[in-house]
């Protein structure tokens, strides 16, 4: 028997990713699974790649738009009978730059995206859960940025910070009604949200600053969600799992910690895998 044989599952920026392994993963496991995913081509893509034919439905979904994430879970509960677990994993890398030259409207994007969207998710999949009254487990994306500094921009670190406190605030309040609630804290995950157009850059680097020789792939979060989904992991909730090759053991510093650091020659936004068109622009000094 598959480890989520007769499970629903939700997973937003299912399309690409970690999201994409994540789908992929939980079908093979026997999950019936919803991707909302801002990207359509990369949903068509996921799609054809799963051949999962009447086990796997898609959405285009903004998560932070509550109509986008309501529509999602409706999805699920209309097509699948209900929700047993939602991985709210969509994501972006946000403002980048120095903090003086970050626009509001870069700060509010990033946090719209990372806190919002897991917010939601949280709040339309646990009041299906509850109504169901056979509890379920949500999972959110942390990352190690948001547990020290030097593992992120500014304003991602902020927000994925949030996302782990949120995880143990709720998991408190919905422990009663059988809700598990555990966030995954990736490292340094080889996906074109990191990379971007830099691959060997971004391998070079990791190498160079994460103690476990392997780089970290897609699938290796993929293997801790289904973890947090399944059974096996029914006594577990308000953790955040650190998933990161030794990352933070080593302490990250990423970027450099002086003027010189890639991360602080220039500002902008970076939406990541969303195919909405990011900025970029030179720093003022």
């Amino acid at each position: 028997m598959a480890r989520l044989d007769g499970k629903v599952a939700i997973i937003t920026g299912g399309a690409s990713g970690i999201g994409r392994a994540t789908a992929l993963t939980y079908l093979r496991e026997g999950a019936r699974v919803v991707i909302g995913d801002m990207n359509e081509a990369s949903i068509a893509e996921t799609t054809a790649i799963a051949h999962a034919g009447d086990r796997l439905a898609s959405l285009k979904v903004d998560v932070s738009q509550e109509q986008d994430v309501a529509a999602m879970v409706d999805l699920a509960v209309g097509k699948f009978g209900g929700v047993d677990c939602i991985f709210n994993n969509a994501g972006v890398g946000g403002a980048f730059g120095p903090i003086g030259q970050t626009t509001v409207e870069e700060w509010d994007f990033t946090f719209h995206v990372l806190v919002r969207g897991v917010f939601l998710g949280v709040k339309h999949a646990s009041n299906v859960m509850k109504r169901q009254g056979r509890g379920g487990s949500i999972i959110n994306t942390a990352s190690v940025a948001g547990i020290g500094g030097g593992a992120g921009p500014h304003a991602y670190s902020a927000a994925k910070a949030a996302v782990a406190n949120l995880t143990r605030a709720v998991s408190v309040e919905l422990a009663a009604s059988l809700i598990r609630v555990n966030a995954i804290a990736p490292g340094g995950i080889k996906t074109p949200l990191a990379t971007g157009r830099h691959e060997a850059a971004w391998d070079k680097m990791i190498h160079e600053k994460q103690p476990w020789p392997e780089l970290g792939m897609p699938q290796h979060i993929a293997d801790a969600a289904l973890f947090l989904a399944s059974e096996e992991s029914r006594f577990i909730t308000g953790q955040v799992l650190v998933v990161d090759g030794g990352l933070m053991a080593q302490g990250p510093n990423m970027f450099g910690r002086d003027a010189n650091s890639p991360m602080l020659k220039k500002s902008g936004i970076n939406t990541g895998s969303t195919g909405v068109p990011g900025t970029v622009r030179d720093v003022k000094r």
